[in-house]
Protein backbone atom coordinates (compact mmCIF):
# COMPACT_ATOMS: atom_id res chain seq x y z
CA UNK A 1 0.00 0.00 0.00
CA UNK A 2 2.77 2.51 1.16
CA UNK A 3 4.29 1.33 -2.57
CA UNK A 4 0.86 2.45 -4.40
CA UNK A 5 0.53 6.28 -2.50
CA UNK A 6 4.37 6.76 -3.19
CA UNK A 7 3.89 6.17 -6.81
CA UNK A 8 0.99 8.16 -6.77
CA UNK A 9 3.09 10.93 -5.26
CA UNK A 10 5.51 10.92 -7.98
CA UNK A 11 2.53 10.75 -10.49
CA UNK A 12 1.10 13.78 -8.90
CA UNK A 13 4.50 15.87 -9.10
CA UNK A 14 5.65 14.73 -12.88
CA UNK A 15 2.00 15.43 -14.49
CA UNK A 16 2.40 19.32 -13.95
CA UNK A 17 5.84 19.10 -15.14
CA UNK A 18 4.71 16.68 -18.17
CA UNK A 19 2.17 20.19 -19.11
CA UNK A 20 4.95 22.50 -18.54
CA UNK A 21 7.04 20.46 -21.05
CA UNK A 22 3.92 20.13 -23.66
CA UNK A 23 2.82 24.02 -23.16
CA UNK A 24 6.50 25.11 -24.89
CA UNK A 25 5.57 27.08 -27.45
CA UNK A 26 7.62 26.18 -30.98
CA UNK A 27 10.32 28.80 -31.46
CA UNK A 28 10.08 30.11 -35.27
CA UNK A 29 13.04 32.61 -35.89
CA UNK A 30 12.65 34.14 -39.57
CA UNK A 31 16.64 34.37 -40.89
CA UNK A 32 16.84 37.06 -43.59
CA UNK A 33 17.51 40.54 -44.91
CA UNK A 34 15.77 43.85 -44.80
CA UNK A 35 12.48 42.51 -45.59
CA UNK A 36 12.60 40.47 -42.21
CA UNK A 37 13.87 43.19 -40.59
CA UNK A 38 10.85 44.79 -41.84
CA UNK A 39 8.51 41.73 -40.81
CA UNK A 40 8.84 43.08 -37.14
CA UNK A 41 7.88 46.14 -37.57
CA UNK A 42 3.90 46.83 -37.18
CA UNK A 43 2.64 45.98 -40.58
CA UNK A 44 5.51 43.79 -41.27
CA UNK A 45 5.02 39.82 -41.67
CA UNK A 46 5.97 38.66 -39.00
CA UNK A 47 3.85 40.93 -36.98
CA UNK A 48 0.57 39.80 -38.72
CA UNK A 49 1.54 36.35 -38.85
CA UNK A 50 1.63 36.64 -34.63
CA UNK A 51 -1.80 38.22 -35.13
CA UNK A 52 -3.36 35.58 -37.70
CA UNK A 53 -1.93 33.20 -34.45
CA UNK A 54 -4.00 35.09 -32.26
CA UNK A 55 -7.22 34.91 -34.88
CA UNK A 56 -7.10 31.44 -34.40
CA UNK A 57 -6.35 31.36 -31.21
CA UNK A 58 -2.87 29.78 -31.68
CA UNK A 59 -0.78 32.86 -30.07
CA UNK A 60 0.47 30.29 -27.28
CA UNK A 61 1.45 27.22 -29.44
CA UNK A 62 3.97 29.61 -31.11
CA UNK A 63 6.79 32.14 -30.58
CA UNK A 64 7.97 34.45 -33.48
CA UNK A 65 11.42 35.54 -33.76
CA UNK A 66 12.92 37.79 -36.74
CA UNK A 67 16.47 38.00 -37.30
CA UNK A 68 16.74 40.45 -40.49
CA UNK A 69 19.31 42.74 -41.44
CA UNK A 70 18.95 45.18 -44.44
CA UNK A 71 21.28 44.44 -47.41
CA UNK A 72 22.78 40.98 -46.41
CA UNK A 73 23.28 38.16 -48.69
CA UNK A 74 23.57 34.41 -47.91
CA UNK A 75 27.16 34.66 -46.36
CA UNK A 76 26.35 37.43 -44.32
CA UNK A 77 23.84 35.06 -42.47
CA UNK A 78 26.25 32.43 -42.50
CA UNK A 79 29.22 34.55 -40.70
CA UNK A 80 25.78 35.88 -38.26
CA UNK A 81 24.26 32.68 -37.28
CA UNK A 82 25.76 31.33 -34.29
CA UNK A 83 25.02 34.93 -32.55
CA UNK A 84 21.64 36.02 -34.38
CA UNK A 85 19.95 32.55 -34.55
CA UNK A 86 21.62 29.50 -32.75
CA UNK A 87 21.49 31.62 -29.99
CA UNK A 88 18.19 31.65 -29.71
CA UNK A 89 17.62 27.90 -29.17
CA UNK A 90 14.73 27.94 -32.33
CA UNK A 91 13.09 25.03 -32.78
CA UNK A 92 12.61 25.72 -36.63
CA UNK A 93 14.52 28.48 -38.44
CA UNK A 94 12.48 29.73 -42.02
CA UNK A 95 15.65 31.05 -44.20
CA UNK A 96 14.58 33.63 -46.50
CA UNK A 97 17.69 35.48 -48.31
CA UNK A 98 18.78 35.83 -52.12
CA UNK A 99 17.67 38.88 -53.64
CA UNK A 100 20.29 41.11 -52.06
CA UNK A 101 22.91 38.53 -53.73
CA UNK A 102 21.11 39.05 -56.91
CA UNK A 103 20.10 42.70 -56.58
CA UNK A 104 23.44 44.65 -55.58
CA UNK A 105 24.69 42.94 -58.61
CA UNK A 106 23.03 45.52 -60.84
CA UNK A 107 22.53 48.30 -58.38
CA UNK A 108 25.85 48.35 -56.12
CA UNK A 109 27.92 46.22 -58.49
CA UNK A 110 28.54 43.31 -56.08
CA UNK A 111 25.95 40.00 -55.53
CA UNK A 112 27.02 36.62 -54.95
CA UNK A 113 28.00 33.82 -57.45
CA UNK A 114 25.83 30.84 -57.97
CA UNK A 115 28.46 28.47 -56.89
CA UNK A 116 29.73 30.59 -53.82
CA UNK A 117 25.41 31.52 -53.36
CA UNK A 118 24.46 27.08 -53.07
CA UNK A 119 27.81 26.59 -51.03
CA UNK A 120 27.02 29.76 -48.14
CA UNK A 121 23.75 28.11 -48.59
CA UNK A 122 24.29 24.52 -48.01
CA UNK A 123 26.78 25.34 -45.43
CA UNK A 124 23.47 27.17 -43.19
CA UNK A 125 21.69 24.28 -44.00
CA UNK A 126 23.56 21.99 -42.49
CA UNK A 127 24.65 23.86 -39.82
CA UNK A 128 21.44 24.09 -38.58
CA UNK A 129 20.35 20.69 -39.67
CA UNK A 130 23.79 19.69 -37.21
CA UNK A 131 21.20 21.82 -34.09
CA UNK A 132 18.94 19.29 -34.42
CA UNK A 133 16.78 22.96 -35.91
CA UNK A 134 13.93 22.19 -38.76
CA UNK A 135 14.68 23.91 -41.20
CA UNK A 136 12.60 25.51 -43.71
CA UNK A 137 13.58 27.34 -47.40
CA UNK A 138 12.31 30.06 -49.27
CA UNK A 139 12.95 30.93 -52.60
CA UNK A 140 13.37 34.90 -53.72
CA UNK A 141 10.01 36.76 -54.57
CA UNK A 142 10.68 39.64 -56.82
CA UNK A 143 13.15 42.35 -58.20
CA UNK A 144 10.00 43.98 -60.01
CA UNK A 145 6.53 43.40 -60.54
CA UNK A 146 5.88 43.13 -64.01
CA UNK A 147 4.53 39.80 -65.40
CA UNK A 148 5.85 40.12 -69.10
CA UNK A 149 9.45 38.96 -68.25
CA UNK A 150 10.70 42.40 -68.72
CA UNK A 151 12.11 42.41 -65.00
CA UNK A 152 16.04 43.32 -65.49
CA UNK A 153 16.69 40.69 -63.39
CA UNK A 154 13.80 38.04 -63.72
CA UNK A 155 16.56 36.12 -65.42
CA UNK A 156 19.04 35.73 -62.47
CA UNK A 157 16.09 35.97 -60.20
CA UNK A 158 14.72 32.56 -61.62
CA UNK A 159 17.92 30.84 -61.44
CA UNK A 160 18.45 31.27 -58.23
CA UNK A 161 15.08 29.98 -56.96
CA UNK A 162 16.12 27.12 -58.49
CA UNK A 163 18.95 26.44 -57.06
CA UNK A 164 17.16 27.11 -53.41
CA UNK A 165 14.25 24.47 -55.01
CA UNK A 166 17.28 22.25 -55.65
CA UNK A 167 18.16 22.43 -52.10
CA UNK A 168 15.08 21.60 -50.27
CA UNK A 169 14.71 18.52 -52.57
CA UNK A 170 18.06 17.26 -51.96
CA UNK A 171 17.99 17.90 -47.91
CA UNK A 172 14.30 16.86 -47.58
CA UNK A 173 12.75 20.40 -46.37
CA UNK A 174 9.86 22.53 -46.61
CA UNK A 175 9.77 24.91 -49.37
CA UNK A 176 7.90 27.73 -49.33
CA UNK A 177 8.11 28.57 -53.11
CA UNK A 178 7.24 33.12 -52.82
CA UNK A 179 8.89 33.05 -56.40
CA UNK A 180 6.34 31.02 -57.97
CA UNK A 181 3.50 32.53 -55.40
CA UNK A 182 4.58 36.14 -56.20
CA UNK A 183 4.66 35.74 -60.07
CA UNK A 184 1.09 34.06 -59.99
CA UNK A 185 -0.32 36.43 -57.65
CA UNK A 186 0.85 38.86 -60.01
CA UNK A 187 -0.29 37.70 -63.28
CA UNK A 188 -3.55 38.05 -61.76
CA UNK A 189 -3.42 41.40 -59.96
CA UNK A 190 -1.32 43.34 -61.87
CA UNK A 191 -3.21 44.05 -65.42
CA UNK A 192 -1.13 47.24 -65.56
CA UNK A 193 1.97 45.67 -65.82
CA UNK A 194 3.26 48.10 -62.94
CA UNK A 195 6.81 48.04 -61.87
CA UNK A 196 5.49 47.98 -58.38
CA UNK A 197 3.07 49.47 -55.94
CA UNK A 198 1.30 45.95 -56.04
CA UNK A 199 2.61 43.76 -53.30
CA UNK A 200 5.92 46.01 -53.22
CA UNK A 201 6.76 49.75 -52.75
CA UNK A 202 10.31 49.70 -55.08
CA UNK A 203 10.21 46.27 -56.63
CA UNK A 204 11.79 44.90 -53.55
CA UNK A 205 10.68 45.83 -50.44
CA UNK A 206 6.79 44.88 -49.39
CA UNK A 207 3.82 46.81 -48.83
CA UNK A 208 1.28 46.41 -45.97
CA UNK A 209 -0.60 44.14 -48.49
CA UNK A 210 2.46 41.94 -49.87
CA UNK A 211 3.44 41.78 -46.04
CA UNK A 212 -0.02 39.95 -45.64
CA UNK A 213 0.72 37.96 -48.37
CA UNK A 214 3.72 36.72 -47.49
CA UNK A 215 2.52 36.22 -43.85
CA UNK A 216 -0.21 34.23 -45.42
CA UNK A 217 2.39 31.90 -47.40
CA UNK A 218 4.41 31.75 -44.53
CA UNK A 219 1.70 30.30 -41.99
CA UNK A 220 0.20 28.20 -44.10
CA UNK A 221 3.37 26.47 -44.89
CA UNK A 222 4.32 26.56 -41.09
CA UNK A 223 1.72 26.30 -39.20
CA UNK A 224 -0.84 23.38 -38.52
CA UNK A 225 -4.85 23.85 -38.51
Amino acid sequence: MQTFYKLLRIALMTLPLLAMQQAKPTRIVFFGDSITQAGVGPKGYITQMKELLQARGQSDQYELMGAGIGGNKVYDLYLRMDEDVLAKNPDVVVVYVGINDVWHKRTHGTGTDPDKYVKFYEAIIKKLQANNIRVVLCTPSVIGEKTDYSNEQDGDLNRYAGFIRDLATKHNLTLIDLRKDFQEYLVKNNPENKESGVLTTDRVHLTESGNKFLAERMINALVKK
